[in-house]
């Protein structure tokens, strides 16, 4: 499971990154690098204060509506039933998957991609753009297999915490997606372990 789980993540951030690659080789090589095109950089050190209690105050909230959804979901196949029951043996498999196979390239799309070029629209658009697009990616799958609303739920959750999420990369952090990450990958480490313990 392990070696299939980091083969499948390092597809993911190749393929999550590359519109924003060809993006960033037409329009912003020759200003800078790949890296901080997308946000992959450090936080300034005046603004880490608010970052951090921001970013605490999301994950809390993120966290309350995970268990939330994984509870509405209970019986359904979602991105982390292949840990269900594993126990210890599949908490390896669940870190890689919380940090590579999902929250680093969804990071680096949503916000590091689409928010930063949307926002040259005004902030608030772009945030708004991503946040909505990051919830149907979440939901929209749910349409066939959960109730309408419980889907619609899911959708304004977790657009909800993306639009989160680009603020405070943007407002507090000076463009780092590093809160954004640390946030979405914490929230998945703890969907995996409740799959992996079977605690809902």
């Amino acid at each position: 499971m392990l070696v299939s789980i980091v083969i499948s993540s390092i597809f993911q951030i190749i393929l999550f990154s590359l519109i924003p690659f060809i993006f960033w080789t037409i329009t912003s090589r020759k200003k800078m690098s790949f890296f901080s095109y997308i946000g992959i950089k450090k936080i300034d050190k005046t603004k880490k204060k608010d970052t951090f209690i921001f970013s605490t105050i999301t994950l809390l909230f993120f966290l309350v509506l995970t268990v939330y959804i994984l509870y509405i979901t209970k019986g359904i196949e979602t991105a982390t039933s292949k840990f269900l029951g594993l126990g210890f043996k599949g908490l390896l498999p669940a870190i890689v998957y919380a940090s590579l196979n999902t929250a680093l390239p969804e990071e680096i799309l949503f916000r590091g991609f689409l928010l930063k070029r949307f926002s040259r629209f005004g902030f608030v658009f772009g945030n708004i753009v991503q946040s909505i697009l990051f919830g149907l990616m979440h939901g929209v799958l749910l349409f066939s297999i959960l109730e309408p609303l419980k889907t619609i739920l899911v959708i304004l959750f977790t657009g909800g915490v993306a639009l989160a999420m680009g603020y405070i990369n943007e407002k507090k952090a000076n463009g780092s997606i590093i809160p954004s990450f640390v946030i979405h990958m914490i929230a998945n480490l703890v969907s995996s372990f409740i799959s992996l313990f079977s605690l809902i």
